[in-house]
């Protein structure tokens, strides 16, 4: 990869009436995935062309993603929402960043913080190690994997106090699997694993990030965007694409890429007053200003 690392902001995002007019600017495209194509219960068909269209025109795509799962499975989920496999050519997720995390840390024992359907992680780390990696209770695990919350439609972090407290009582390390605060799934929003590091954190305890905005994840990703080109990056033909400005917009800034944010995701509520109408200028101003980094572009919803 080329292309120099640099703190990129824009004015605050030029707005784009569609992708159509920024696309030539670029030559591979990241993009998220829960926000951007669909919302945990439906897909977004404009979106989805948007992809198609980008392959259409030789321009990779690889999708990027805090799901704290393997890639086979959050593909088979995008199959099932209406995403089909022909608009991207690779998946990178904080799953399988978090499952090499835990493969590095063998043969201490892990415990899990999270639902059942995310124990796949652990099947995901014995595939890459060749060897079985199991949870263990918390008594006698060495160090923590958080993929969540069990029931993050009724629970909250404070549900999770006492575990957080035990863990810190025997200074065990936090591998966090989704740094992720809160997403909407339909239009409830529920906290992630992110939200449970950071009050772990909030207590003195070491957390591990395996996803967005940190480092591990991009290279994952842009490693994926240069097999599918089959030649080298340009770092300054990349665009990241995504909903969350300490996360997608974070993360592509601190990697010197260009930035889209997608404003009625995750921060609807701030920009768009929770309807589907136009940016608050003035509180998008603001709202950029409050974070300290600013994406170079904005829309919207991701269309052509």
């Amino acid at each position: 990869m080329t292309g120099k690392f640099k703190n990129r902001t824009g004015d605050g995002g030029v707005f784009l009436s569609g992708l159509c007019e920024a696309h030539s600017r670029y030559d591979a495209v990241l993009c998220d995935i829960w926000g951007v194509l669909h919302n945990g219960e439906r897909s977004f068909p404009e979106a989805v062309e948007v992809l198609r269209n980008l392959r259409l025109l030789g321009k990779p795509v690889t999708l990027i993603t805090n799901a704290p799962r393997p890639k086979a499975e959050v593909a088979a989920q995008l199959t099932a929402l209406g995403v089909p496999g022909e608009c991207y050519d690779a998946i990178a997720t904080s799953g399988d960043v978090c499952a090499r995390a835990i493969i590095e840390r063998v043969p201490q024992k892990p415990c899990h913080i999270g639902p059942e359907r995310d124990r796949s992680l652990f099947a995901a780390a014995s595939a890459m190690a060749g060897a079985e990696i199991t949870a263990v209770p918390l008594a006698q695990a060495d160090f923590a994997v958080c993929t969540g919350l069990d029931e993050d439609t009724v629970e909250t972090p404070a549900d999770y106090e006492d575990v957080l407290v035990a863990l810190r009582e025997k200074n065990m390390p936090m591998i966090c699997a989704n740094p992720d605060l809160v997403v909407y799934r339909g239009e409830q929003l529920v906290y992630c694993a992110g939200a449970l590091a950071e009050r772990y954190e909030a207590l003195g305890g070491e957390v591990e990030q395996a996803g967005k905005p940190y480092a591990a994840i991009y290279r994952l990703a842009l490693g994926l965007l240069e097999q599918a080109r089959k030649s080298p990056l340009d770092l300054d033909r990349v665009l990241a694409i995504g909903d969350a400005v300490h996360t997608d917009i974070a993360g592509a800034t601190d990697m010197g890429l260009d930035s889209l944010l997608i404003t009625e995701g995750i921060h609807r509520a701030e920009l768009h007053g929770g309807s589907s109408g136009p940016v608050d200028a003035d509180a998008y101003r603001q709202f950029v200003d409050s974070h300290g980094v600013s994406p170079v572009w904005r829309m919207n919803r991701l269309a052509w």
